[in-house]
């Protein structure tokens, strides 16, 4: 999963690839983007690192 974050113009800008569509653990729905937890960012408010928890899904 290759996730890239900027800030521009006080707006967070999240681009993420795109997977082939897997069935969730619930299975209810097909994830196509997941960044698999929280993960920390080099984007930074008042100094501090932006976490992120990503998913992106459809509904079969």
């Amino acid at each position: 999963m290759a996730m890239t974050v900027e800030i521009k113009n006080n707006k967070l800008y999240i681009e993420i690839d795109l997977e082939k569509p897997v069935r969730s653990s619930s299975g209810k729905t097909l994830v196509v983007a997941s960044s698999r937890g929280n993960v920390e960012t080099t984007a930074k408010v008042d100094g501090k690192p932006v976490t992120i928890g990503l998913n992106a899904y459809i509904k079969p």
